[in-house]
């Protein structure tokens, strides 16, 4: 099939838009992206900011020392995690930072740490550290087109298209333990970092991949257990977002539950009925759902995706497409509701002061 990402900046009544197209011959999955600028100048309104609750947490140095040691281990060094939330890959994220500008999540299956994603200061890897150049990191860790290894008796390529490679370079550190850098493209500096099984990596599949023998199928899920995986995300996106915000300096946005409630219905709507827009079926647009619900603000943006792995990677993917970054690092903007159903996602930001 071919994978579309889509970027769209509107503001009132223009628009941009930036088209990518990639073949995958056997991976099935999609990504896509758009942004959009609303504004009411004559609107305000007042809302109650939920409690940012992280735990203290020191990780300088080699993060990525925790990789496959157990979950009590963790839990004796750094205390109870600030939350924990289950994913769609089976494993469950544990979230530790100590302030708003270092975030750190553990993927615990089987009581050992089988994946970590980071970002923010004082978190290094040893041989590359965050916030280094494309060129000093790749200098360090070489990146490749096809990374390819062998598991059991199956054999799996990885194939990067140039947009990956420039932006999600994938590492083989041994045949169980993978690296995925994501750069700013924009700055060209390493904003965060994942390490991962080999296990979870087939799962996630976030590249093009040929393969000989078998590949695991992603789990199964209730209602009820989507609906957990799905409000973790959110929290994720929020404090992620947060997290790249005071990376560049921005002050952070506080959580909006009514606008979260906006935007989840929006991504659950997308996804029920198989379209990818900021208008839903019926014509409305951010404007007229925020009007539903009566939200009153002086200005709204919207960023959407579909068919990332997780939340970290949507992030990713709307801090390198234009219109998104804009309206993720805009300077006016004060709440954010994050909506998030199976795949899809929709940040929605208001200003409202």
């Amino acid at each position: 099939m071919r994978l579309i990402q889509i970027a769209v900046l509107l503001t009132v009544v223009f628009g941009a838009y930036y088209v990518l197209v990639k073949d995958e011959p056997i991976h099935n999955d999609s990504g896509e992206i758009s942004s959009v600028d609303v504004e009411n100048k004559d609107s305000k309104l007042e809302s109650k900011e939920i409690p940012d609750r992280r735990s203290a947490i020191n990780l300088e140095g080699d993060t990525f020392q925790w990789m496959n040691k157990s979950a009590d281990q963790l839990k004796e060094s750094f205390g109870d995690p600030s939350r924990k939330d289950p994913s769609a890959y089976g494993y469950e994220w544990w979230m530790y930072a100590d302030n708003k500008s270092q975030y750190v999540q553990f993927g615990i299956e089987d009581n050992h740490i089988k994946s970590i994603y980071a970002l923010g200061s004082d978190l290094s890897l040893g041989s590359a550290a965050l916030g280094q150049t494309y060129s000093a990191v790749e200098d360090n860790l070489s990146f490749n087109r096809n990374v390819t290894f062998s598991q059991d008796s199956s054999f799996y390529t990885f194939r990067l298209s140039d947009k990956e490679l420039r932006e999600r370079p994938l590492v083989k550190v041994s045949d169980d333990i993978f690296l995925q850098l994501y750069f700013d493209t924009f700055t060209d500096k390493l904003t965060a970092v994942r390490m991962l099984s080999a296990d979870i990596l087939l799962l996630h599949r976030p590249y093009e991949i040929q393969y000989r023998g078998e590949l695991a199928e992603k789990p199964d899920f209730s209602d009820e257990k989507w609906a957990k995986i799905e409000r973790g995300a959110e929290q994720q996106i929020f404090h992620i977002s947060n997290a790249i915000r005071s990376q560049y300096g921005k002050s952070g946005l506080a959580w909006d539950k009514t606008v979260s409630n906006v935007a989840s219905l929006h991504s659950e709507d997308m996804a029920q009925n198989n379209y990818f827009s900021h208008y839903g079926q019926d014509g409305d647009g951010l404007k007229e759902r925020l009007a539903a619900k009566n939200v009153l603000y002086r200005s709204a943006g919207e960023n959407i995706a579909a068919q990332y792995p997780d939340a970290p990677a949507a992030i990713h993917g709307w801090l390198n497409s234009e219109g998104h970054r804009e309206a993720l690092l805009n300077d006016e903007f004060t709440h954010l509701g994050v909506g998030v159903y199976q795949f899809y996602y929709t940040q929605n930001f208001l200003q409202k002061q």
